[in-house]
């Protein structure tokens, strides 16, 4: 991946991508289609009606950005976020997991050494963890996110349930991509290869990508979301009843 020093509204987004290939996954979880011929990323925002402050936000942290200066947003465009993240969601479990299941099959197949069973059962206990905390991202901060969005539309605050709060899933959140650097040593340091060689390069290149796609999407809750939402609580709290 190419060092990326500055992204604008004026940047092509082709060009962007060509030069950071994981930029396909941001593509993917917002839905944008491919080709982007020579648009600007001006361009495809309005395309797709995408706040461009954002869009330019979430390409930083694919970049390789650690830090996002604070920005302005409408209460709206949490909705956009929480679409991006349950799309991201649903990318996971719907076509990286079995994609992965299936190379690890793969090797279970071409691979007698008993190690192997190590690989099978610490993914599957692993991605239980992962469909756990998404499951939770799903029905419990999300939700509380959008009611957040639907009690300043409506001007009026309602309590929520156990008085929760985004400091108490702040609290919950955790790195849910650091146990994949596990798995791949695991594959590089310890397991013996017979004939999986192949399958192995293919399985190490997909966990990668798994592990890259989740720290960005951790990134995205720690450094916009959580920070969005409790400016949100704020404006909340001021509501009359």
């Amino acid at each position: 991946m190419k060092q990326i020093r500055k992204i604008s509204s004026d940047s092509k987004l082709a060009e962007l991508i060509v030069r950071n290939n994981f930029l396909l996954f941001l593509l993917e979880h917002f839905g944008i289609s491919i080709p982007v011929y020579d648009k600007k990323v001006k361009e495809i925002c309005e395309e797709y009606n995408i706040n461009e402050e954002l869009f330019i936000a979430f390409l930083n942290l694919y970049c390789g950005k650690t830090s996002i200066p604070e920005f302005n947003l409408n209460p709206n465009e949490v909705i956009t976020i929480i679409d991006f993240l349950r799309t991201s969601h649903r990318f996971y479990s719907e076509k990286i997991y079995p994609q992965i299941m299936q190379l690890i099959e793969e090797m279970n197949q071409l691979n007698n050494h008993k190690e192997m069973k190590l690989v099978s059962q610490f993914f599957a206990d692993y991605f239980k963890e992962v469909m756990d905390h998404l499951e939770y991202e799903n029905k419990v901060f999300h939700p509380y996110v959008i009611q957040l969005v639907e009690q300043i539309k409506a001007n009026k605050r309602t309590e929520t349930e156990n008085n929760y709060t985004t400091i108490e899933y702040r609290d919950h959140h955790d790195d849910i991509e650091e146990k994949l650097i596990d798995l791949k040593n695991l594959l590089i340091k310890y397991l013996p290869t017979d004939e999986d060689r192949i399958v192995r390069r293919r399985l190490f290149f997909l966990l990668t990508e798994l592990e890259f796609d989740l720290k960005i999407h951790s990134n995205i809750e720690e450094l916009i979301l959580i920070p969005f939402t409790i400016r949100l609580e704020k404006i909340a709290n001021k509501l009359p009843k």
